[in-house]
C-alpha cells in the first residue's frame, strides 16, 4: 500500500508466489494494481510492481506474472517499458458484456537463466487450460 501524506491510500499490489518448482513454474504472479487517478503518471505503479518483483526474487521464483485485458494498451505499455513480455493470450478470461481476452505477461527473474519463461510461440488458449501447479 502507499500512502499520501494525508493518509489516504495512493496505491497498492496484490500479489502471491505459486506454482511448482520442478515444473520452474515457481513464480510471483500480481493479482492486482491499482492507483488512484490523481496519482497516475507519478512512477507509483512502476514502484509498486518493483516491490512485488523484489521480493519474489527473495522467494526465488523463476518469473513474474499477470493478466491484462488486451484493450488496455496504456497497462500494457507500462508492463513492456518495465520488462514483461507477452508470453500468450487467453481468450474470454474476462467475463463481461462481450468477454474480453487478456495477455498473460511474464518478465523472468534472475533464476530463469535461460529467461524460458518468456519462450512461447505467443499460443492463444482457453482459461481452462491455465496451469495451475
Amino acid at each position: 500500500v502507499s500512502e499520501a501524506p494525508d493518509g489516504s491510500i495512493m496505491g497498492y499490489i496484490m500479489g502471491k508466489a505459486e506454482g511448482n518448482v520442478q515444473k520452474e513454474m515457481w513464480h510471483g504472479h500480481v493479482t492486482a494494481v491499482t492507483v488512484g487517478t490523481q496519482y497516475r503518471r507519478l512512477g507509483l505503479a512502476s514502484q509498486l510492481m518493483k516491490g512485488l518483483e523484489d521480493i519474489s526474487e527473495r522467494k526465488n521464483t523463476f518469473f513474474v506474472d499477470l493478466f491484462v485485458r488486451v484493450s488496455n494498451e496504456v497497462a500494457v505499455g507500462m508492463y513492456k517499458r518495465l520488462g514483461y513480455h507477452i508470453y500468450r493470450t487467453v481468450l474470454g478470461y474476462y467475463s463481461g458484456h462481450p468477454d474480453e481476452d487478456a495477455y498473460d505477461m511474464r518478465k523472468p527473474m534472475s533464476r530463469d537463466k535461460g529467461k524460458k519463461s518468456i519462450k512461447t510461440d505467443r499460443s492463444v488458449i482457453e482459461p481452462h487450460e491455465l496451469e495451475h501447479t
